[in-house]
């Protein structure tokens, strides 16, 4: 069965991620091997570089920049990248052999489409302890926060598409939320 963990930022799907670890599930993270296919895959980075501009990876390094401003300019732009970084990390995560993923924005990109996933799990969070996580952990303002949180559909939505939840409200203790997820999963 494969199972996918998603969330909006800031929500804790980190945080469950290594209580998974600590039970012996190993969780692919989409965003950091799509971070290491950047760097290390030359027929990514000759379509990134196609796309973008030539000037786009220096040496073979991202200019992350340069993507950024980039992705800014439209989402036109966005959804070009996407079709070119996503179906690498769906096929590097089939090969994997991994069977759960960790996807902010799966539903967001249209990763569910790319890749067989039996079941998700939403990781959610009331907003103000989200804002509070992501400044914290970022060193980022509020405003440019909520313009973060802006870009990713809206956690009821994630949550309407998802199959289980995992409630990180800083009150529910996770660890037996997992463990019955797991318990409900395995049934």
């Amino acid at each position: 069965m494969i199972i996918a963990l998603t969330g909006g930022i800031g929500s804790g799907k980190s945080y469950v991620c290594k209580l998974l670890a600590e039970r012996g599930i190993s969780v692919y993270d989409c965003d950091a091997h799509a971070k290491e296919l950047m760097r290390s895959s030359q027929p990514l980075q000759k379509q990134l570089s196609a796309l973008v501009g030539d000037d786009v990876f220096h040496d073979g390094v991202l200019q992350k920049a340069i993507l950024a401003a980039y992705l800014l300019q439209s989402e036109t732009h966005v959804q070009a990248v996407n079709a070119v970084i996503h179906p690498a990390v769906a096929r590097d995560f089939e090969q994997s052999g991994q069977t759960w993923l960790e996807s902010a924005i799966l539903f967001d990109s249209g990763f569910d489409k790319r890749t067989h996933i039996d079941k998700v799990v939403c990781v959610t969070a009331p907003e103000e302890a989200r804002i509070r996580r992501v400044m914290a952990r970022d060193g980022i303002s509020r405003e440019k926060t909520l313009e973060w949180m802006a870009r990713q559909l809206p956690q009821k939505e994630v949550l309407r598409r998802s199959d289980y939840e995992i409630i990180n409200d800083g009150i529910r203790p996770l660890a037996p939320q997992v463990d019955h997820l797991l318990s409900v999963i395995s049934e």
